[in-house]
């Protein structure tokens, strides 16, 4: 297996999607399939419509079509389908959604009404693909039924809080996706434990694959850049640590 190149994923890291509001500039700008541009604007952190992210037409900048609350990650599946990712108490939810279908909402919809809910997508259209994959699958391989809308997606590296029973079991997991093979392959990271490190003020917010050497790499928040060991559970080293 070729040696990674520490520099080639630090530059792919920069480029990986991390969750609203904090990674929002991350967030892929497109043009749906009757070449409508969509952007991405954060509602800063004060007032009723702090922390949200919103998606709207360059064209009617001001109608945005979806807002996400918390936590959420997009990725594109085709020019007609764009994915949203999320928490959902004890799952993690995948949801899509044709860009061009979307029906402008004022953004006085979602005013406040984010804070006082858990939910973390808003839109007045209902997506075109919606379903939950349990965060209490045990490690290693298992079968998922996938909506065909998202089939056509390869790999999609999802980190995720997991049970940890006892202080040093793994508290973090990376769920990887493999929605064409309908398959998701679970992955506790054995190395971020409770007493290790400080769960909850410390958590892998990114992560995704080398196109290299294939190897795991991501961004632990609060603690700095990593590289993972072939097998995906186990740190190889620190790529930048934060003090």
């Amino acid at each position: 297996m070729p040696v990674p190149n520490l520099s080639s994923i630090r530059q792919q890291l920069e480029r990986t999607v991390g969750p609203t509001p904090w990674y929002w500039k991350t967030f892929p700008e497109f043009r749906s399939a009757t070449g409508q541009r969509f952007i991405w604007e954060h509602h800063g952190e004060q007032g009723p419509l702090g922390y949200v992210v919103t998606l709207g037409s360059d064209q009617e900048p001001d109608k945005p079509r979806l807002a996400l609350n918390t936590y959420c990650r997009p990725f594109l599946v085709t020019d007609s389908c764009l994915g949203i990712w999320c928490p959902e108490g004890r799952t993690i939810r995948l949801a899509a959604f044709n860009p061009d279908e979307l029906k402008p909402f004022d953004l006085a919809e979602v005013a406040g009404w984010f804070k006082q809910s858990s939910d973390r997508i808003y839109s007045t259209t209902p997506p075109i693909a919606d379903f939950e994959v349990s965060l209490t699958l045990t490690p290693g391989m298992h079968k998922i039924d996938v909506p065909a809308e998202l089939a056509t997606v390869d790999e999609l590296i999802v980190p995720t809080s997991y049970k940890a029973m006892s202080n040093d079991d793994p508290a973090f997991a990376l769920f990887v996706f493999y929605l064409q093979a309908g398959l998701v392959e679970v992955l506790p990271q054995k190395w971020f434990t409770a007493s290790q490190y400080q769960v909850g003020k410390q958590w892998i917010s990114r992560a995704a694959r080398d196109r290299d050497s294939h190897r795991l790499f991501g961004e632990c928040y609060g603690l700095g850049t990593f590289l993972l060991e072939e097998d995906g559970c186990r740190l190889a080293e620190w790529l930048e640590k934060r003090l």
